[in-house]
């Protein structure tokens, strides 16, 4: 028999909830409601008077080329960043979960990284891919190789996707390890023992039981991509070059912090919040749809 928690009154469901409430009011649903105020407004640099524009500042950003611009480099830098961690940690996972000597060291190791800070990590590869005194860089220069993150805006958006996706490697592997480790031995045994080699297991096995891990880690690196790589790309390349790795969080902060345009910032910021949770929708809509549980 199923044993459910009930309460006998009102009082104590809610103030049991009250201190969630107030951290999502305070720290949510507050910060979100000021900036959809301040979208309609054009304030001063000094913060002393404020226009009433109406809807003006997302009809000036959609007529913006340069906004426009920062959509298409958010689409291939979230789709790089999201397909390049979630497929490397998968791979790494699939070597880890098989019996090796030491692979409890190896998943020790494999960890690690997670804890570095995005701000931190970029710093690292920035040293590394360095024009003057990176080792990456002197290497590939002995290659033949004259590499430019500062002036080729290829270069700069591979290695703020490389920077990005290194931090986040370590997190998708622990959840597709888990669900790998939580897959019956059985069901591959029997599988291996009608003749599956080892890709086609994976494919028609152990990839479909992984599908529910696959569409939670899906949704939380695309809204990492979004949001918390800004610490890579404002140590490594501040938006540029010519704007080549300005995504739409980092616009954000350079319009609204550099450019004191806080007026057009708020408004950016609503449109991403907007797109954000379309892409959620779609996610759960459409994709959800393959996931077995």
């Amino acid at each position: 028999m199923e044993k459910r928690v009930t309460f006998k009154g009102w009082m104590l469901p809610l103030l049991l909830l009250t201190p969630q409430v107030l951290v999502t009011a305070f720290f949510f649903f507050w910060p979100a409601w000021q900036a959809v105020y301040q979208s309609l407004f054009i304030p001063d640099p000094f913060g002393l008077r404020s226009q009433f524009v109406g809807l003006g500042n997302f009809e000036f950003l959609l007529g913006d080329p340069f906004y426009r611009a920062s959509f298409w480099t958010t689409a291939i830098f979230s789709s790089l960043v999201t397909l390049a961690s979630m497929g490397f940690a998968l791979w790494l996972a699939v070597m880890a979960d098989r019996l090796i000597k030491g692979s409890g060291a190896y998943r020790t190791l494999l960890i690690w990284p997670y804890a570095v800070a995005p701000a931190v990590a970029g710093v690292l590869w920035l040293f590394m891919f360095n024009t003057r005194v990176g080792v990456i860089s002197w290497y590939l220069g002995q290659a033949g190789y004259d590499w430019n993150h500062v002036l080729n805006p290829n270069e700069a958006m591979g290695l703020v996707v490389i920077a990005s996706s290194w931090g986040r490697i370590s997190y998708n592997f622990l959840f597709f390890l888990a669900g790998l480790q939580a897959i019956p031995k059985s069901v591959i045994e029997a599988a291996a023992i009608d003749g599956a080699h080892f890709w086609k297991r994976f494919w028609t096995i152990v990839f479909p039981l992984l599908s529910p891990t696959t569409f939670f880690l899906l949704v939380v690196n695309i809204v990492y991509a979004f949001f918390e790589t800004f610490g890579v790309i404002h140590t490594i390349t501040t938006g540029g070059p010519q704007q080549a790795t300005t995504i739409l969080v980092y616009k954000v902060y350079s319009d609204g912090f550099v450019g004191q345009d806080l007026g057009s910032s708020a408004a950016q910021s609503v449109i991403l919040l907007v797109v954000v949770g379309i892409l959620t929708i779609i996610q759960f809509r459409y994709i959800e749809r393959r996931v077995h549980y």
